[in-house]
């Protein structure tokens, strides 16, 4: 009996943000598919857009799976995992052996297939899209918590923006200034477009 895919999908029952209150509880699952979205998209930007190379499908593999460690150790909030870099690095070593742990329940030839995705190169150019795609899918989740009247997230709000803007990525600017402002609409305003 193979348990990788059962492993998956418990991704529905980790909460994020847990250390803020949040008007709409967030899933590690449906974050990923967040991601996956995100980094495709600023992958299509750089390419089509702006002439790049970025491998847009390995991006997308890479952000499916990158939460994938957090059903075994849960999600770390941000402000105690990157607190100091002993904290990250040790925390880094965990998320690693969770997935290895996971991925141990595939039967090769799978296993080999998907461990590049599950455990990716994070100094390649795809990696580093899924990065600041994981960052814009959190800035939009404290733009939808701020739209509900949830002030618990401006400062990260403020903090994920300036964070994003020091990338200093091309397709980053492109989509804060060509689709973020739609974020702001209501269903009936993005059908009157």
């Amino acid at each position: 009996m193979e348990k990788f895919y059962a492993y998956l999908d418990r991704m529905k029952f980790i909460k994020r943000w847990q250390l803020m209150r949040s008007t709409r509880d967030e899933n590690i699952m449906e974050h990923s598919h967040s991601v996956a979205v995100l980094a495709h998209a600023l992958c299509l930007i750089e390419n089509e857009v702006f002439g790049g190379h970025v491998d847009a499908e390995q991006a997308v593999l890479f952000a499916l799976y990158h939460e994938v460690s957090e059903v075994m150790t849960g999600d770390m909030p941000t402000p105690i995992k990157y607190h100091n870099s002993a904290i990250h690095g040790e925390y880094e070593k965990l998320e690693t052996l969770a997935v290895e742990k996971i991925s141990s329940t595939l039967s090769e030839p799978l296993r080999s297939a998907l461990l590049p995705s599950l455990l990716p190169d994070k100094s390649s150019e795809e990696y580093r899209f899924v990065k600041a795609a994981d960052k814009l899918s959190a800035y939009l989740k404290c733009l939808e918590e701020i739209r509900s009247g949830n002030k618990e997230f401006v400062r990260a709000e403020k903090s994920i923006e300036r964070s994003l803007k020091e990338r200093k990525m091309r397709a980053v600017d492109y989509f804060f200034e060509h689709f973020i402002p739609a974020f702001a609409l209501t269903l009936d305003e993005l059908e009157g477009l």
